[in-house]
């Protein structure tokens, strides 16, 4: 499992900025961003280096910010390398809730960050497919 930071951000000019400042600047290294918005606020989502040191600092700087767990998946880096994963956790009965791809080093694998409704299941399935899924430790 790998841990996500998830921040609330106000959707104006210079907010985005002035968070990733904040992070900069107390050394915490953003491996991977992903925004969802609305008008009015969006959702940042980051897998960062340290998420204590984040999670300290964002709450210093009064961003409402919280962790959630995701699965980190190495699926082939093929077409259709995803709907297999995909087609895997479905036949499960697993929903995916979001998800995301992740890039660090190019390698023969794409990475997919997925939040889940049933985690346990999701890993023993992908598991039992031999789908190799990524620690925190891995990613960054």
């Amino acid at each position: 499992m790998v841990k996500q930071l998830s921040v609330f951000i106000e959707n104006s000019k210079g907010r985005l900025a002035h968070l990733t400042r904040v992070l900069g600047d107390a050394g915490v290294d953003l491996h991977s961003l992903s925004i969802a918005d609305t008008t009015n606020f969006g959702i940042l989502r980051a897998i960062v280096d340290d998420n204590e040191k984040a999670l300290k600092v964002l709450h210093e700087h009064n961003y409402t910010v919280n962790t959630t767990e995701l699965l980190a998946v190495a699926v082939k880096d093929i077409p259709g390398g995803l709907a297999q994963a995909l087609e895997v956790l479905d036949n499960a009965g697993v929903n995916i809730e979001y998800l995301y791809s992740f890039v660090r080093k190019p390698r023969d694998s794409a990475l997919i960050l997925f939040k889940v409704d049933d985690a346990k299941k999701a890993v023993a399935t992908l598991e039992k497919h031999k789908m190799r899924m990524l620690t925190q430790e891995e990613l960054i």
